[in-house]
């Protein structure tokens, strides 16, 4: 990762760091045993006044809170809980605990949510959203910036193949060297900006949770491309959290996705650690 200074998630959120780590306190003494506990803790929290607050500062908020009874607002919670407890979390520097708290609070932003239906683009979605919000916490930006972010989202949103009759479309896969050359552009390459961004984009990508497949999981060849080390290493806390984000109060189906998740990690490894030289390139 570059030396730049990360904006501090704790400083600009203070109260919903607290929030989490109250949480925290609470699983760890046994005060906190089930998702319906979790819900009611979350729904407490995010009082009227607090939505509109969380919605002045990251807009699309309250819509992606709104879907079936905000079963996803009280995900993203779970996935900071889970994410905060991971041992891997623990070794990361500060600068990097403060990337990975940033992207798990985009990664589902542009997520829908109803029943029967599957949001296979939201990580595209939520990408594009979290590249048009990171300057205003103070991420810095290029002067490519300004006049790359519009056409950058355009594509990006359109980054997806139809698919036949009610079918969800799919990621275009083929659209991500254009997409990724895009954040480099408006970021610099390997800055938190567009590790954060990359995140995002990629949290659905990898075949790491056999209970929710990838609508377009990433080929061997496009891991070694896409994915460097340093960005895996992230990546891996994004994904973990996921896991933990559904399955934290359900023992049995958290450890079985946790040894699959393992397993995939170790194939992947085994791809990236096969980078020509290991050099760091989008």
């Amino acid at each position: 990762m570059q030396q730049s200074k990360v904006p501090s998630f704790d400083e600009q959120f203070p109260i919903l760091n607290q929030f989490i780590l109250e949480l925290v306190d609470l699983y760890r003494i046994g005060d906190l045993n089930s998702w319906d506990e979790l819900d009611k803790e979350v729904k407490a929290f995010f009082t009227p006044e607090c939505m509109d607050a969380m919605e002045d500062l990251v807009p699309g908020w309250r819509k992606m809170a709104s879907y079936s009874e905000g079963i996803t607002l009280t995900h993203v919670m779970c996935v900071f809980l889970g994410v905060f407890m991971l041992p891997e979390f623990q070794t990361l520097t500060p600068a990097e605990q403060q990337i990975a708290k940033w992207f798990v609070l985009f990664h589902d932003l542009d997520k829908f949510h109803i029943r029967g239906k599957k949001d296979s683009m939201h990580a595209f979605n939520s990408a594009m959203k979290t590249a048009n919000l990171l300057p205003r916490f103070g991420f810095i930006v290029t002067e490519q910036y300004p006049e790359l972010i519009h056409s950058w989202s355009e594509i990006t949103a359109q980054a997806y193949i139809a698919q036949a009759g009610d079918a969800a479309p799919k990621p275009d896969n083929h659209k991500l060297p254009e997409i990724l050359m895009g954040i480099d552009q408006m970021y610099g390459e390997n800055t938190p900006a567009a590790l954060i961004t990359r995140v995002v984009l990629f949290h659905i990508s990898l075949n790491i949770d056999p209970a929710y497949p990838t609508p377009a999981q990433l080929t061997p060849a496009e891991i070694k491309s896409f994915i460097t080390p340093s960005l895996f290493r992230l990546l891996k806390i994004m994904l973990l959290g996921d896991i933990e984000g559904w399955n934290l109060f359900d023992s049995e189906r958290r450890k079985r996705q946790n040894n699959y998740a393992i397993s995939a990690f170790q194939e992947l490894e085994k791809i990236i650690d096969r980078r020509s030289n290991n050099v760091e390139r989008p």
